[in-house]
């Protein structure tokens, strides 16, 4: 598009960078609309147990097999600023609820597909937009009355807890090993969880998840305690220690470099000795430091030097080097101890416990386990698995499985799984919508068209034909089946119920907040203002690229 405009005294009056272009109205909303189908159209058949998985290779060769939605649209590296939008809802799904994320990224596409017929029948967006915030409004204030549905979860039983938990990882590559890493997910939970008025509340930053390869996913442990992946600085160490004092330092056992550049002048051998004894003397004063204090167990996030390593041995002292800032803290939070940055300042308060630190071989590596600690929320899943690839999908499983656990403490409640939650949503919002006046009506219409997609999609992974799956579990919940849905395992549609399918009520409320909010946005936009590149292939800000705005931030409207 000219991005000069034409006045009445024939002079053109150039508005924007040569280089730059423009598209408004009808053309901008459609090449949005069409970016976010495209993201749809890779992830929706990445839905539910018999999702396909995506092979992703980045810029420099690394693989990723996945079918996990935020790490898809993570690793696709998408330019559109539209899609890029999609990109976001799916990261903050991940980090809200943890799961769900393909389940937001498809329903938002499938509302602006259904929001592009509407506009192709000349509808504008704004009525669209309000129909669409309706149907919200009106499932966030009547879903979850509905009986028959929504079902409370007893958090005393933790069988009960580890079948849902189970549901979120059928999806995944781990899918044959689910119920086994569901009651390890669902332990370390419980125990990391603080219980306070009869209410769980869990912080993930106390469960620890580390993974080493070797063997297979039956070999994955919950263990009461810190795994560090790291081993023992020193052969002549101890490589166990009961009744530890733990020494946690942010101090290196090192003779610290100067800041400036130095230059020792030395005239005889002596010097040179003298030299040397002077820093052996020094690290020989930090280990008797902490050897006065009563530490036995030294772990460190810095260096320690060779010679501080042989006198930590000769007093026999386990100590363990550059670890994890977050390791750390974890070990601090678990053992009592205080982070130390000088060891000339430590005291014996300072110190942590633990009931054992060990040294143990863990398939060709070794690694040290802190158990037995005096705070026993601090806990770690060490995951096995026989690939690396394997061990990262484990790894993106238990965490997805951990938020899970999370959100049913949050809200213990559950909805039938398998599309027969969204089939009722839509099949209530037909009812309703057809009451409503005007050309809303439409709009709401088309929202629940948008959300049967969800099971439409669920039958046909599953190989069913969508449309006589659809119309059998309209019929089954028109008949006060709700909680009718897709066995996608079985191939057929039946109670979910009997099939123990059922998913946190927290994550689907999750799931049409954003993806409403994200198709409503991309709906407002009405202008792409593009910047043009310059000759280094930036633009003026530092970077190239499309910005999008608003009709009411640009105040321009093509309507």
């Amino acid at each position: 598009m000219s991005t000069a405009q034409q006045p009445k005294s024939g002079v053109p009056v150039a508005i924007l960078k040569e280089g730059s272009s423009r598209t408004t109205g009808a053309d901008a909303r459609r090449s949005n609309i069409m970016a976010a189908k495209v993201i749809t159209e890779v992830l929706q058949t990445s839905l539910g147990p018999r999702g396909m998985d995506k092979l992703l290779i980045d810029a420099f060769g690394d693989v990723t097999i996945t079918g996990d939605g935020a790490t898809i649209l993570k690793e696709m590296e998408v330019q559109h600023p539209a899609a890029k939008l999609l990109v976001e809802v799916a990261k903050a799904q991940d980090a809200e609820v943890g799961d769900g994320t393909t389940t937001v990224v498809v329903l938002a596409g499938k509302l602006l597909e259904q929001a592009e017929i509407l506009l192709d029948e000349g509808i504008h967006p704004t009525i669209i937009i309000d129909g669409f915030k309706k149907a919200l409004d009106y499932i966030n204030s009547t879903i979850t009355e509905v009986p028959n549905l929504i079902y409370p979860v007893n958090l005393n039983n933790r069988d009960e807890v580890a079948k849902i938990v189970a549901n979120s990882l059928s999806s995944k590559v781990v899918a044959e090993a689910r119920d086994y890493l569901a009651k390890i997910v669902v332990d370390a939970s419980y125990i990391a969880a603080e219980q306070t008025n009869g209410k769980y509340n869990l912080d993930l930053d106390w469960v620890k998840v580390e993974k080493k390869k070797g063997q297979s996913l039956y070999e994955t442990q919950f263990i009461q305690g810190i795994v560090l992946d790291k081993e023992v600085v020193h052969p002549g160490m101890p490589k166990r220690i009961v009744n530890a004092k733990i020494a946690v330092l942010d101090a290196p056992l090192e003779i610290e470099k100067p800041e400036w550049t130095t230059k020792i002048s030395v005239s005889s051998p002596q010097q040179i000795k003298a030299y040397l004894e002077e820093e052996a003397n020094i690290l020989k004063g930090y280990v008797d430091k902490l050897k006065e204090i009563g530490a036995n167990v030294v772990i460190t996030q810095k260096g320690i030097d060779e010679t501080a390593q042989h006198f930590l041995a000769k007093a026999g002292i386990m100590a363990v080097r550059r670890v994890k800032r977050s390791d750390i803290e974890k070990l601090a939070k678990a053992t009592g101890a205080r982070i130390a940055t000088s060891i000339k300042d430590l005291k014996p308060e300072d110190l942590g416990t633990a009931g054992l630190v060990e040294e143990r071989k863990v398939g060709e590596e070794k690694m040290v386990f802190v158990e037995q600690c005096p705070n026993p929320r601090a806990v770690t899943i060490l995951i096995r698995g026989a690939a690396d690839r394997v061990l990262d999908e484990a790894e993106r499983s238990i965490n997805d499985a951990l938020h899970v656990t999370r959100d049913l403490f949050r809200d213990p409640r559950i909805v039938p799984g398998g599309g027969a939650f969204e089939i009722e949503v839509a099949r209530r919002l037909r009812e309703w919508g057809r009451k409503l006046p005007g050309k809303e009506q439409l709009a709401v219409m088309r929202y629940a068209e948008a959300v049967e997609k969800v099971p439409e999609i669920l039958a046909l992974t599953a190989g069913l034909d969508p449309v006589d799956a659809i119309a059998e579990l309209r019929s089954r919940h028109d008949k006060g089946e709700l909680d009718a849905g897709v066995d996608v395992l079985g191939g057929k549609i039946t109670r979910m119920s009997e099939l123990n399918i059922w998913d946190p009520l927290i994550v689907k409320m999750q799931v049409m907040r954003s993806a409403t909010e994200a198709a409503i946005m991309v709906l407002r936009i009405d202008d792409i203002i593009a910047a043009g590149q310059t000759k280094s292939g930036s633009t003026g800000k530092g970077k190239a690229g499309e910005e999008s705005k608003t009709g009411e931030e640009s105040g321009t409207s093509s309507d």
